[in-house]
């Protein structure tokens, strides 16, 4: 089984594959990655010793030379399968098919950076002119498969939607007078409530519209705003930019950027309501982890964001950008702690009954297993 990404780095996409190859009984199959660009030190978090990872550095060597790199490892590999994702995976399926291998499968995980909406014509068009190249498709969303079917003209018959699942043994809730180790001086105490969020600090997952949300509490909420808290998990390009927002909303006293973090399980079990206010998402792995630590969710209504959140039930939706509109949410869930409780054990429910690891496994396995014995 070769899996070709554009990176192995810290992602949801890259998290899920990760789980994946961990959780797959290792009888089944043997992985290797292929990576469009590059890897760090993510890949460690790998268990089996037997994983080769590759890099082909598409930016630097350019496309064409990256597809011939890509021919000749086929080749020198022979893979059952290549499973490919996103756009950067389609680079590999005319390479893998001249290298003649008989199964290939393509998974979409989230919107494009420039076609958030999957309204652009190239997207599309790309995706059209490999489809015949693709056996299966694997999508993380209803939203994801609708677009298969609508804009790429897939055939219903060869996607299959199959959901992320998360570890709840590894998410796990916190007791609700336990200790927050996690946490920095001044954000741990009893009387703290902590607002978080989780994610690379990039355009599309836009923390400053929840960091102004944040500061109208100051003004709206005053006689909760002391207690109030706000931890921004996650590095990336805009990390400077959101200290400079901190600073410029005069925040620095209640708001925690974190940058990157290996102990993510332990921070969300600190946190008492969690944010998504990403302008597009796919299936998003923090909102079932959080979900799995038993938080409240508020998210935009976007994307596969609206198959994971029960409105109502485990959290609230608010629309992208809409920074009157998450500052109320704030507001309701850090005044109301019953609020908190009730929207969090429904999370965890949820979590536990809906979205397992082993039915994540069980259906990834049960596309290779068909992909292959029909190729």
């Amino acid at each position: 089984m070769l899996h070709v990404i554009h990176h192995l780095v810290m992602g949801g996409l890259e998290n899920g594959l990760v789980n994946l190859i961990n959780t797959m009984p290792a009888e089944r199959y043997r992985h290797a990655i292929l990576c469009v660009e590059n890897y760090n030190d993510f890949r460690l978090r790998i268990q089996r010793q037997d994983v080769e990872v590759y890099a082909l550095h598409r930016s630097r060597v350019g496309i064409w030379r990256m597809r011939l790199e890509m021919l000749r490892l086929f080749r020198r590999l022979k893979p059952a399968i290549v499973h490919s994702r996103n756009m950067s995976g389609l680079d590999a399926l005319l390479p893998a098919r001249l290298a003649g291998v008989r199964a290939c499968v393509h998974g979409e995980h989230g919107w494009d950076v420039g076609d958030l909406d999957g309204s652009q014509w190239k997207p599309a068009l790309l995706r059209r002119l490999h489809a015949p190249l693709i056996d299966r498709y694997i999508t993380v969303s209803q939203d994801l498969a609708r677009y298969l079917a609508r804009r790429v003209g897939v055939a219903q018959p060869r996607i299959r939607q199959v959901y992320n699942g998360v570890d709840t043994t590894r998410f796990v809730p916190r007791a609700a007078d336990a200790p927050r180790p996690a946490l920095p001086d001044g954000f741990a105490g009893p009387q703290h409530i902590l607002i978080g969020t989780v994610g690379r600090l990039q355009p599309v997952k836009d923390q400053a519209t929840l960091l102004r949300a944040f500061a109208r509490l100051r003004d709206t909420q005053p006689g909760l705003w002391p207690r109030l808290r706000l931890a921004v998990v996650g590095g990336g390009p805009l990390e400077q930019a959101l200290h400079d927002l901190v600073a410029e909303l005069g925040l620095q006293q209640q708001v925690w950027l974190s940058g990157a973090r290996d102990d993510v399980p332990a921070i969300l079990a600190s946190f008492d309501v969690f944010v998504l206010p990403s302008l597009s998402e796919g299936i998003s792995n923090t909102i079932l982890e959080a979900m799995a630590c038993g938080l409240p969710v508020l998210a935009t209504g976007v994307g596969g964001n609206l198959e994971l959140v029960r409105d109502g039930v485990c959290g609230r939706y608010f629309k992208p950008g809409d920074v009157d509109g998450l500052a109320a949410l704030l507001a309701a869930y850090g005044g109301d702690a019953d609020l908190r409780g009730a929207h969090g054990a429904a999370s965890r429910k949820i979590a536990m009954e809906e979205f397992s690891m082993a039915a994540m496994v069980n259906n990834y396995m049960a596309v290779y297993d068909s992909t292959a014995r029909h190729a």
